[in-house]
């Protein structure tokens, strides 16, 4: 793997505004970073929604610097006469859905997903409770820039509402889904092991299993402090623990949870993890089960999803890596079930979000009504493996030069220019990529064999170490 030094720790994308906390403004996330692009989106949304009252709904992860970022978000946004109902420690689908059920035009989530302490982020949302677009973030970016912000006068200040009772209206909503059975999943009595890196996930899942009928649960992590035990991304290198403990305890699963709840991984009985790539697969294959229709995931997803959906009679769609343009996608095709393959399952009947306990909901109810385990299952599916690499990078200015450079190496073999550059081949491909999360280039490739996976990563790892040492 290529490192170069690390410079940028301010990134805006179509995953919002993320930075470092602290350090010097417009370079890191501070407090005045946090102040300009929250009255940014908000004088946004204002002005789509012209001589009405505009509400927000705010929630956070449980990330240290999340209460900081939670008053300034929630005071610029009264600030600008916006009515703002606060749902303080939340999970980014529970806001997503907070956001339609309380009739709100926008939404901000306070979370940095799976990336480190140091790292928070606004995730802008629309009055549909769905990210905005890329056309849009340019337009809030572009009035930041202008500072064109309208603050209200002090008599039209916004109202401040605190509302904590959204986690459990988001799983009153899981549990009247058609395919969710808690009598099954209680039926089945499985003792459930879940590790939710002490942030939002440990109110949510523990809360979530009980109300499916799972009595037998054992927490690793679930007090939301904000200290992650471990790399919050939710990788087999980063799961040594949950995995041990599936073992000693004879759990049936582990349930692993990002800090914001929007991904979920699983360890099987064996203590082996079932794979991020492997969660939307398994909960596609119940899905299209019951629901005939297509699917979607993004390019750097493995092809399993495909192979199942053409079992199914569907077709699958592949959209450019970001929720925002998978929804897009969903939408085109009209797919039943849809996400990515870092844990992000999608289910639109619910909402269009990637939604860690509606993910929960269906694959326990798959399992309990099969009886079967998590080994068992994925021995059903096509085996695929996957080689995920990274190089950071110091200048953005270098990519078009550098995917240029790589398709015309590959010009042999189809190529997609959807999203960076993405390279087929008979039985995998490989995917270059700008990360929208963090400075660097993700290198996915994958295969039915690990030693073809990461020979063609290293390949296009080569090739990209000697283009940035030339350029």
């Amino acid at each position: 793997m290529l490192h170069i030094l690390l410079m940028m720790v301010l990134i805006k994308s179509i995953s919002g505004i993320r930075g470092t906390i602290g350090g010097n403004s417009g370079e890191n996330l501070t407090p005045l970073d946090i102040l300009k692009f929250t009255a940014a989106f908000g004088s946004f949304i204002k002005s789509r929604f012209r001589g009405r009252k505009v509400q927000f709904v705010v929630g956070r992860d449980a990330r240290i610097s999340g209460k900081m970022v939670e008053q300034l978000v929630v005071s610029t946004l009264s600030g600008l006469g916006i009515d703002v109902v606060n749902t303080e420690l939340s999970t980014t689908p529970t806001v997503e859905i907070a956001v339609l059920e309380s009739g709100a035009q926008g939404g901000i989530i306070i979370t940095a997903s799976h990336n480190p302490k140091e790292w928070n982020a606004l995730k802008l949302l629309n009055e549909k409770g769905e990210f905005i677009s890329a056309e849009e973030g340019g337009q809030v970016l572009e009035i930041a820039d202008n500072e064109d912000f309208d603050f209200a006068p002090v008599n039209e200040l916004g109202e401040i509402r605190i509302d904590g009772t959204f986690i459990d209206r988001h799983i009153d909503k899981i549990l009247a889904l058609k395919l969710v059975d808690k009598e099954a999943i209680a039926q089945a009595q499985l003792k459930v092991v879940v590790d939710a890196v002490n942030s939002t996930g440990g109110i949510a899942i523990p809360k979530l299993l009980k109300a499916l009928g799972v009595e037998n649960v054992i927490e690793l992590y679930c007090d939301p402090t904000g200290e992650f035990p471990h790399n919050p991304e939710p990788l087999p290198e980063h799961l040594t623990e949950i995995s041990r403990v599936v073992i000693e305890e004879k759990a049936a699963l582990g349930i692993v949870v990002d800090p914001d709840v929007d991904r979920l991984a699983l360890v099987m009985e064996n203590g082996v993890v079932f794979g991020e790539e492997y969660t939307l697969v398994a909960v596609a294959d119940y899905v299209l089960q019951h629901k005939k229709g297509n699917t979607v995931s993004n390019l750097s997803s493995s092809r399993a999803l495909r192979d199942v959906t053409e079992q199914h009679q569907g077709a699958y769609f592949a959209s450019a890596v970001g929720e925002v343009h998978v929804v897009e996608k969903m939408k085109e095709v009209g797919a039943v079930i849809g996400g990515e393959g870092n844990g992000g399952v999608i289910y639109p009947e619910l909402h269009y979000g990637r939604d860690a306990l509606a993910g929960v909901a269906l694959l326990l109810t798959y399992l309990a009504k099969k009886q079967t385990t998590l080994l068992e299952l994925k021995k059903t599916y096509p085996q695929y493996i996957i080689s995920k690499n990274k190089i950071e990078l110091t200048d953005t200015g270098q990519l078009s030069g550098l995917f240029a450079h790589i398709k015309k190496e590959y010009s042999a073999y189809p190529v997609s220019t959807i999203d960076g550059v993405k390279i087929d081949f008979e039985d995998g491909w490989v995917h270059l990529r700008p990360s929208n999360t963090e400075p660097i280039i993700r290198i996915y490739a994958e295969s039915t064999d690990k030693g073809k996976a990461e020979d063609y990563a290293q390949k296009i790892i080569d090739l990209a170490r000697k283009f940035l040492q030339d350029f």
